[in-house]
């Protein structure tokens, strides 16, 4: 099974456009976002020279802990408060916490409560799953490492229901499934539809078999610390990779960023990037490629503004296409429905 890994600088250059959105969105003025394009570059050009010297398996093991954050900025006092408050959230984001806020008891059995439009049953959904469930979750066991299939084997199923999802992943089927070991004992794992890659042409037969299994092995290349429920199943149409839905993660809060907070997060991002792909590529040509002077923070700068600026255009594209009927934003008949189809 072969893979298509984008080219590494794709990465950068989203980071850098999203972190011009992301000062714009504040007010921040063009300065304060050029300012943080050019942290995040630089972050990532530094941090990937220290790679590209350091042996294989001490890239491979290599990770930015919360502690090395810390560290680093130990002289912002508001990027301080947030990287501890964070690590205190982080410790209350797993199964056992989100239990009292995402499921209720029905005739003595726990089952997942209804939150519509973000998250429900649907009857038809229903009946489909229960005929097929066994199986996709045996193609799931089977994707997981023998000590983890071990693990998995101690919950039962309960309980699923459709979960809206994000914005990097609208109009794909997405579910949430609880486990559970005991009454105080569960597991929730989040269901994710795995489409084609978009470097692969829109039609005839995918290189890969299961594209479940590509977004898995993805995930596991690039990042430090994976889901040890990280896996992946199939349904008769359909490829799913599955993971914990709280798995100890925080997000960024932009909305509340400061313009110093923005720049901060930005060198943040830079270098998280840059261990990702000292470890999914080759740090010492990535490396040799930037060189050490500015001129690749120069020229992000630059780029990630006409990025931005073409994403804005796009954006506003598209509202008047829905403003003007062009365009529905009404669900399909029977969307959500078609699980195990």
């Amino acid at each position: 099974m072969k893979r298509s890994p984008g080219a590494w600088e794709w990465d950068i250059k989203r980071l850098g456009a999203s972190l011009v959105l992301a000062g714009r969105d504040r007010s921040f003025s063009r300065t304060l976002a050029n300012q943080a394009v050019r942290a995040a570059a630089a972050s990532y050009r530094e941090q990937m020279s220290e790679f590209a010297e350091m042996k294989v398996l001490d890239t491979w093991y290599a990770r930015v802990t919360i502690d090395d954050l810390k560290k680093h900025f130990r002289k912002d006092p508001d990027m301080s408060a947030r990287l501890s408050k964070k690590q205190k959230q982080a410790l209350s984001q797993n199964s056992e916490a989100v239990v009292p806020k995402l499921t209720t008891v029905v005739d003595g059995r726990r089952q997942i409560q209804d939150n519509p439009p973000v998250l429900y049953h649907f009857q038809e959904y229903a009946q489909n799953f229960q005929k097929g469930h066994a199986k996709f979750l045996d193609d799931y066991k089977n994707s997981l490492q023998i000590d983890r299939q071990r693990l998995f084997d101690r919950y039962r199923f309960e309980d699923s229901a459709i979960k809206v999802v994000g914005v990097g992943s609208v109009g794909t089927r997405c579910h949430l499934g609880l486990f559970l070991a005991d009454e105080d004992d569960p597991l929730f794992l989040q269901v994710k539809e795995a489409r084609r890659s978009v470097l692969e042409p829109p039609r005839g037969k995918s290189r890969y078999a299961h594209q479940g299994f590509r977004v898995a092995e993805g995930i596991r290349v690039m990042q430090g610390a994976t889901d040890i429920f990280l896996g992946w199943a199939r349904t008769k149409n359909h490829h799913y990779y599955l993971r914990q839905f709280r798995d100890m993660k925080v997000s960024a809060e932009v909305e509340t960023f400061r313009p110093s907070t923005l720049v901060g997060y930005a060198t943040m991002c830079g270098w998280a990037l840059a261990r990702a792909h000292a470890k999914a590529g080759d740090a010492a040509m990535i490396a040799g490629y930037l060189g050490s002077s500015e001129r690749f923070d120069d020229a992000l700068a630059q780029y990630s503004e006409a990025y931005a600026d073409q994403a804005e255009v796009d954006y506003e594209t598209f509202r008047k296409a829905i403003r003007s009927g062009r365009l529905s934003t009404e669900p399909a008949k029977g969307a959500g429905l078609e699980f195990l189809l």
